[in-house]
């Protein structure tokens, strides 16, 4: 998967590896794993803003935001597309995405999330850690091939150096990363497994197969192991979820 510490400008960063909803406390927030009761006083709130959460993924257990806290799809698309205008350029990918790949961008992940069975808030906040939206994002090696949108595993679709992008092409690199390539898996696999290992298919379940995609192993304790790969990349997805867009990361494992 790409890196955050491999191809994010600094300039960017703030949005590395973006919806209703983050637990926010009036303090500068670390969230330890540590156990959160119903009676806890939670403003829930969509913006920029980065929680550094810990633990286990569960929001009971551990203050990770589940689904009832994510922003909702137009929240997300709209604090995202607005990074997707921008995103090529401040990283050096090459020309900006046009408002047509944009829009392939948003059909793709519609379609995707009904062909995999999840969210596609989520599909949306993995495919911003992983290229931040650009279409002309580079093809990545870490042990395999990791092309396209979702930097996916030695998937087909890519659009590097590419100009236009196809709504073809677009729509393979969302399928690679959410449905799985021919090589490995993809978001619905490692959903899949993590579900079964949890008992549940809720949001915990979800960061967890956000870990496996990422590093291909998931410590399930702490999802912030990551192992060879980006530690801060679970936490950062759930902020994602949350309005986090350009705000200063708080992760500094």
């Amino acid at each position: 998967m790409l890196s955050s510490t491999a191809i994010f400008s600094l300039l960017f960063a703030g949005i590395a590896t973006a919806a209703p909803a983050v637990p926010v406390d009036t303090r500068d927030i670390h969230v330890s794993n540590a156990t959160v009761s119903d009676d806890v006083s939670i403003a829930a709130t969509f913006s920029d803003k980065y929680v550094f959460y810990t633990g286990d993924g569960g929001h009971f257990t551990s203050g990770w935001p589940n689904m009832d806290f994510w922003g909702t799809w137009d929240q997300m698309w709209t604090a995202n597309a607005a990074l997707m205008r921008q995103s090529c350029g401040w990283n050096g990918w090459g020309a900006e995405n046009s408002e047509t790949e944009i829009g392939y961008i948003k059909s793709a992940l519609t379609t995707v999330s009904s062909e995999a069975g999840i969210d596609k808030r989520f599909l949306l906040a993995v495919m911003m850690q992983e290229s931040k939206g650009c279409v002309r994002v580079p093809t990545t090696y870490n042990g395999v091939t990791n092309p396209g949108l979702m930097q996916s595993h030695n998937g087909a679709g890519t659009c590097a150096g590419v100009n236009p992008c196809s709504q073809a092409r677009v729509l393979q690199m969302i399928r690679d990363g959410s449905t799985g390539t021919a090589s490995g898996d993809g978001l619905k696999q490692t959903f899949a497994k993590t579900s079964k290992v949890i008992g549940s298919t809720g949001s915990r379940a979800l960061y967890a197969a956000a870990r496996m995609y990422n590093s291909g192993s998931v410590d399930y304790a702490n999802l912030n192991n990551g192992y060879s790969s980006e530690p801060c990349y679970v936490t950062d997805v759930a902020n994602r979820l949350t309005g986090w867009t350009l705000a200063a990361s708080k992760c500094y494992l």
